[in-house]
């Protein structure tokens, strides 16, 4: 369930479905069993490591499987939170208004527009809600519950997604690799590709094909380094209201933008680049030019869907564009 915008219950949510669980588990499986032939071996270090790696992996699906869904209902009087386990009962508990005495807003350390509400009880008892999914609308999210239960001086969290701001952030502000930094990973470049020809040498054996092939390869590594290692700094994105600065890097370092505005959009889409939905998606936007924009990463789909529907009031974008 995601934040609820069509009636006074506000829903959060944290936990990977079963689908999600299985997949995740059935990979971790099948790494594990890979280390399976070592256990017939004669050999006692690849027995150990053999062991050790069902034994971990064993661990490994046992966590993902075991890790409970958590549901919290917010509503004007009490807080309803719900645990659940696969193949488990649920478990409930209410927590009246009276009870609450602080709010606090902590922000993520893994994703910084990645925020959590933090209660504190009469007993002293701290809560820790799952995160907030509709990340482009989290202050007047915290202040609606600050007003709901009485609680003074709540900090505004700072969002650079807030839908508030002027301008959103995405990623963070680009800036070019020291050239000392460059030179150093171009040498070690070089000399890599260069040891094993060093080594031949060094023990009076002729190089082989590939050390002689490795000289020009290192070479070659070294130059594409020093040449465009600025272009893998990723973009900054801009959000305004009627179109998108993306910021970026050409490889000497210099900078470069690009402007997306409404009418230029053919589609926009939300899409997951990485290995899990719960961390790794983004907004990909397809110009009617055939350039295609993807975003630095948000998080979870949830959230990059708030973002990208903020995206598409902002821009005025068609609604037969909008594939979200």
């Amino acid at each position: 369930m995601d934040d609820a915008t069509t009636s006074n219950d506000i829903r959060l949510r944290e936990g990977s479905s079963i689908a999600q669980r299985l997949i995740m588990a059935g990979s971790a499986a099948a790494v594990a069993l890979c280390f399976t032939p070592g256990l017939f071996t004669h050999d006692t270090l690849e027995v150990i490591i053999s062991v050790a790696a069902l034994l971990l992996g064993a661990a490994f699906v046992c966590g993902i499987m075991l890790a409970p869904a958590v549901v919290w209902i917010i509503t004007p009087n009490e807080i309803l939170i719900g645990q659940q386990r696969p193949f488990g009962k649920l478990r409930t508990r209410v927590v009246a208004k009276d009870d609450i005495r602080e709010l606090q807003v902590p922000g993520s350390k893994r994703a910084k527009a990645r925020f959590q509400l933090a209660f504190t009880l009469a007993s002293g008892e701290r809560l820790t809600s799952p995160p907030i999914s509709d990340v482009t609308h989290v202050r007047d999210t915290v202040a609606r519950i600050a007003a709901q239960f009485g609680v003074p001086n709540v900090e505004a969290p700072s969002n650079p997604l807030d839908a508030s701001n002027p301008e959103m952030h995405l990623g963070e502000p680009l800036e070019p690799f020291p050239a000392r930094d460059i030179r150093i990973v171009a040498l070690i470049a070089v000399a890599l590709c260069a040891v094993p020809y060093a080594y031949k040498l060094w023990r009076g054996l002729p190089p082989g094909p590939i050390d002689i092939m490795l000289l020009p390869v290192g070479a070659i590594a070294a130059f594409a380094v020093h040449r465009y290692a600025n272009l893998v700094t990723g973009a900054f994105w801009i959000i305004r209201q009627g179109d998108i600065r993306v910021e970026r890097l050409w490889g000497d370092g210099t900078p470069r933008a690009d402007h997306i505005e409404g009418h230029d959009v053919k589609t926009i889409t939300v899409e997951r680049r990485g290995r899990s939905e719960d961390e790794h998606c983004i907004v990909v936007i397809r110009l009617h030019s055939g350039r295609r924009f993807r975003s630095p990463r948000i998080g979870s789909r949830l959230e990059a869907r708030a973002v990208a529907t903020e995206i598409v009031r902002r821009l005025g974008i068609a609604a037969e564009s909008n594939r979200i």
